[in-house]
């Protein structure tokens, strides 16, 4: 998801499905390199850790927030910096991933207030809990432009028993007309 967001990928196929490409050029779909950029992982367990052993291989800088920092040997293995404030993590990075479990102390954990600590080229990614996140100040965000792009593998509305959530989804609704966010329906960790 972090390479989708920046690269475009997601909105090329949409391009393609729908007929609409009318043939390469090289200024079509610019997207961004994510070599050299900050990227932040709340929560650095075992899913947190395996994003970092990932992202180091495409250049990223990582940084981390969690409850207990890593021991010092975990973390020169991984190269990662801890932040033991997550906002001035979210203030020096570029790329937020998820990897929290959603608990009371994490609901709506990225608020309004942290959506405005990030800089305004920066990318959401959540693959924890929609919970984590509250969805209608990252689609504001996203809206009026505060935050480049977000991905998101889980929404709020996943398990809360209604019949028709993804119908009503205001998630689903804004990424059918909107290219900066990408849905996909809770398949991150699904695999043979």
């Amino acid at each position: 998801l972090i390479l989708g967001v920046h690269r475009k990928i997601f909105e090329g196929s949409r391009i393609l499905t729908e007929g609409q490409w009318s043939g390469w050029s090289p200024i079509s779909l610019l997207g961004k390199r994510i070599s050299g950029r900050n990227l932040g992982i709340l929560g650095m367990g075992r899913i947190g850790q395996a994003v970092a052993l990932r992202a180091r291989s495409f250049g990223l800088n990582l940084h981390y927030h969690n409850r207990r920092r890593l021991h010092s040997e975990t973390e020169n293995h991984l190269e990662a910096k801890y932040w033991a404030n997550l906002d001035d993590m979210l203030r020096a990075i570029d790329i937020l991933t998820i990897h929290v479990p959603h608990t009371p102390s994490t609901f709506h954990l990225i608020n309004a207030r942290r959506l405005k600590l990030l800089n305004q080229s920066s990318v959401i990614v959540n693959t924890a809990r929609g919970e984590i996140i509250d969805e209608n100040e990252l689609l504001l965000a996203l809206k009026n432009k505060r935050i480049s792009g977000a991905a998101v593998d889980v929404m709020a509305e996943e398990f809360s028993g209604q019949k028709n959530w993804l119908k009503n989804s205001a998630l689903r609704k804004y990424a059918k007309n909107n290219d900066n966010l990408i849905i996909t329906p809770h398949i991150g960790g699904v695999t043979y």
